[in-house]
């Protein structure tokens, strides 16, 4: 099928033409025939790399054409919502039907109300950002006429599964709901997802490149067609083997570790054999790689590594890399550059960088319940269907290096079925979450209208409405104890109500057992020291914080010697080996520690304290939040300043100069030290001696004394 008979106006299909689209891959022609353009819900379920992004795209024209409203485009990851955001963006400046879409997305801040989201015609949200918008009832919701899920079997994880169910369920249970795209991976229940969403179902096998797999096994690779690859076997280790031996035949090799440490040492082994590979040209551009890497970021040791590699051709690439490191790993390995990517199996989740081959180095992972596991059907399947670049290989290739797990157990992923999606709903955290949640949407509801509603989820297609039911009183009586929700009559008339406090844990997302260890905390703090480091213990031990890392035996060493010196900040008593690296990390950075030094002493890299910085400085805003609801205002002011020394990582002493536009962590110090302790004095500031402060320079002086001058007028 060709985009041209779509049916899409002029301007749409000229979109289309541009970036390449003439003809349709069959899952694509096969949604357009179950209805896509004409709303009707659809559910795609088909490998990677199997052309879901324009199936996605198709429906936001359709929808915007006809009229039917505002799409919203729900996004596992916030990297991936940003990447959303930019191809929604190209739309956007071409036009659908005459008119110019607006882009808006939001992945964060629970609790605020964006008015960009009033105004768009297209909105990027995470799967919780969709979740908390539910709950402060946007007039806006009822005018949506599109939701596209992106990775739907994502419900199947037992932590963000039950954020995106319920998202789902309050869309599919509107009075007049919107039409529905799943974009799933493959999996073994489709029909009964589909069932769920009341949508077509379009379930496809089909890849733009051929998928031969195969397993490792003394030396030689045996393809499941029966042929064999011979490895060139070195003291690399075959996993490493196996991808040089794909870079050497011209390709580009994708190998997956378990483990950060081995994905840097694998990429560190490969590097010798892949340099003497690269053209001039190569070499070239991947030098200045190498300099934007070291160029725009703190120089940790991973830093050091990774830009030392990258002009060798190879890279590594983990959730602990800065997101500017992994733009640059990514970018270049598109483009052809790198020619070899060591990764952790979150990338094949998260980002779409195709390899003619990829190799699986282990089938085991660690599993923060179940210790060392094997890894799912799906997991393979994940990262399996990144072998194969469309245009640039005849076919793609995942191999298996078993290791222990034994190649009679590495031989039965291959053409094996995954695993059906089933929710996670019904564990005990959902459920108090989400019903409290449903009480602030609907108001006042009886035991049996909620328990209702859960069987419009997923969970009430595979579970009785009996579990449910019991589930739901289970959750009630735990709200009720913790008094944020209270009753209305007797027995099966009562009708349940969330309190003012409920409303507000609800709103701002928090579980209500997190809730209910604030408000103890908040009982058992004086109202007039200062808590920092007891405080950040806390946002590091709750529940919503992430990432957590695990101390070592060093750790308990510098814990020991934090206490000593911080010990008066903590709210209740603490032992040096409840102290975990997180909290070590985080007081760190507000004491105005570098990345780098951060790193060095608690072994706690870039991209990993980017997300506990951000993580933490939203619990402390809540955290102020329910202080203030309380009559706590000398906690609720600490916990405020907190947040704000959280997100810039900075001492008390410069949270006003941080106030004004362009004065981060290192500029505010410099301030600082300079002279200039607050907006007041930097508004009627000297831009050229401001200038020569850290060589600032007159024009970007004068920006911020503009900007500290309006901003004390503003206080003023």
């Amino acid at each position: 099928m060709r985009t041209s008979g779509l049916g899409l106006p002029g301007d749409a299909l000229e979109f289309l033409d541009k970036k390449g689209y003439a003809e349709l891959y069959p899952p694509q022609a096969e949604s357009v025939g179950a209805g896509l353009l004409e709303g009707k819900s659809v559910l795609v379920s088909a490998p990677t790399a199997s052309g879901k992004t324009l199936i996605a795209m198709l429906a936001i024209m359709a929808c915007i054409s006809r009229g039917a409203g505002k799409a919203i485009y729900l996004s596992p990851l916030r990297a991936l919502a940003s990447e959303k955001r930019a191809e929604f963006g190209e739309l956007a400046g071409g036009g659908v039907g005459g008119v110019r879409p607006t882009v808006a997305v939001s992945t964060g801040d629970y609790d605020a109300r964006e008015a960009a989201l009033e105004a768009a015609d297209i909105i990027v949200l995470t799967n919780e950002r969709m979740d908390s918008l539910m709950r402060h009832r946007p007039a806006w919701m009822s005018r949506v006429g599109l939701v596209i899920s992106d990775e739907i079997h994502l419900i199947g994880d037992a932590d963000r599964g039950p954020a995106l169910e319920m998202a789902i369920a309050h869309a599919l249970s509107a009075k007049s709901p919107p039409q529905v795209l799943g974009l799933s991976a493959t999996v073994s229940n489709a029909g009964e997802i589909a069932e769920w969403l009341g949508a077509e179902l379009v379930e496809s096998s089909w890849r733009p490149v051929p998928l031969a797999e195969g397993v490792y096994d003394g030396g030689s690779v045996h393809m499941a067609d029966g042929s064999t690859l011979d490895v060139e076997s070195s003291i690399r280790g075959p996993a490493v083997d196996i991808g040089v031996g794909a870079v050497a035949d011209g390709g580009q090799a994708l190998v997956f570790a378990n483990t950060r440490p081995l994905s840097m040492s694998m990429a560190t082994k490969a590097s010798t054999a892949v340099e003497p590979m690269l053209s001039r040209e190569a070499a070239a551009r991947l030098k200045d790689a190498s300099d934007r890497i070291v160029r725009e970021n703190e120089r940790t040791e991973a830093v050091k590594t990774l830009a030392d590699l990258v002009k060798k051709g190879v890279a590594f690439h983990h959730a602990g890399l800065s997101q500017p490191c992994r733009s640059v790993v990514e970018e270049e390995f598109r483009g052809g550059a790198i020619r070899l990517v060591t990764a952790t199996p979150t990338l094949a989740a998260g980002v779409n960088l195709p390899a003619r081959r990829v190799v699986i180095s282990s089938l085991m992972r660690f599993d923060m319940r179940r210790g060392m596991a094997p890894i799912s059907v799906l997991d393979y399947k994940q990262m399996s269907g990144r072998a194969g670049r469309p245009q640039y290989d005849d076919r793609g290739e995942a191999i298996i290096v078993p290791g222990n797990a034994g190649s009679e157990m590495a031989s039965g992923y291959i053409g094996a079925e995954p695993e059906p999606v089933e929710s996670q709903m019904l564990n005990a955290r959902a459920m108090r979450i989400h019903t409290l949640g449903l009480l602030v949407i609907r108001a006042a509801l009886k035991r049996s209208q909620i328990t209702d509603f859960f069987m419009g989820t997923l969970a009430g297609r595979q579970l009785s409405k009996s579990e449910i039911d019991r589930e739901v009183g289970s959750a009630l009586r735990v709200l009720a104890k913790k008094g944020m929700v209270s009753s209305r009559g007797a027995g099966a008339a009562a009708r349940h109500i969330a309190s003012d406090l409920g409303r507000l844990v609800s709103e701002l997302y928090l579980d209500p057992d997190t809730a209910t260890e604030f408000l103890e905390l908040l009982d058992m703090a004086s109202d007039k020291r200062d808590h920092t480091l007891g405080l950040v213990h806390a946002i590091a031990e709750c529940g919503e914080f992430y990432p957590k890392a695990m101390p070592r035996e060093r750790d308990r060493e510098n814990a020991e010697g934090l206490l000593d010196e911080h010990g008066g900040e903590l709210v209740y008593e603490v032992y040096s080996n409840e102290i975990a690296k997180s909290t070590l990390a985080l007081n760190a950075w507000v004491c105005e520690e570098t990345e780098s030094s951060i790193a060095a002493a608690h072994g706690v890299e870039s991209g990993d304290l980017h997300r506990m910085r951000e993580r933490a400085a939203w619990i402390a805003h809540c955290l102020a939040r329910i202080a203030a609801h309380e009559g706590k205002t000398g906690l609720a002011s600490e916990a405020d300043e907190l947040e704000r020394r959280l997100a810039y990582g900075i001492r008390r002493e410069l949270i006003d100069l941080t106030r004004v536009r362009g004065v981060g962590r290192v500029r505010a110090r410099e301030l600082y030290r300079a002279g200039y302790r607050d907006r007041k004095s930097l508004a009627g500031a000297d831009a050229r001696k401001v200038g020569r402060i850290s060589s600032m320079g007159k024009r970007v002086a004068e920006a911020i004394i503009a900007q500290a001058g309006q901003a004390g007028a503003r206080r003023r």
